[in-house]
């Protein structure tokens, strides 16, 4: 037969789960509003650079962060035949916004090569 739990084990595994669920709850939004590229600083436009074969647009923004801390640079990229775009840049403390294609999915962003399919950089992951 299975041993019956005393009310005193049901009450500290009961805390021992809320505390974990509160734990992973945390843990989540602290990576979700500190490392996730979905919640960057919009900022403001400074370059939009086709791919060679316009399927890809690149957008470069430069983003103040306030008056202690540097310029942030992101890069939005665009697929043009479904007009997804997703975050695959940022940089911080950067004043370049240079932008070369190397070919329809391979871009260089301030020298960082990247396949816009698969690819991102952030600095806070270096």
């Amino acid at each position: 037969m299975a041993e019956r739990k005393s009310p005193k084990e049901k009450f500290l595994f009961g805390c021992l789960g809320l505390i974990l669920i509160v734990v992973l709850i945390v843990a989540y939004l602290i990576y979700y509003f500190s490392f996730s590229m979905n919640h960057l600083s919009e900022g403001e436009l400074i370059k939009k650079e086709n791919s060679p074969n316009n399927t890809y647009t690149i957008k470069l923004y430069r983003a103040n962060g306030g008056a202690t801390t540097s310029y942030t640079l992101r890069g939005e990229v665009i697929n043009n035949k479904n007009k997804e775009s997703k975050n695959i840049y940022w940089a911080y403390d950067e004043e370049k916004d240079t932008v070369s294609w190397k070919n329809n999915r391979t871009v260089t962003i301030n020298g960082h090569t990247l396949d816009v399919e698969k690819d991102k950089y952030d600095f806070r992951r270096e």
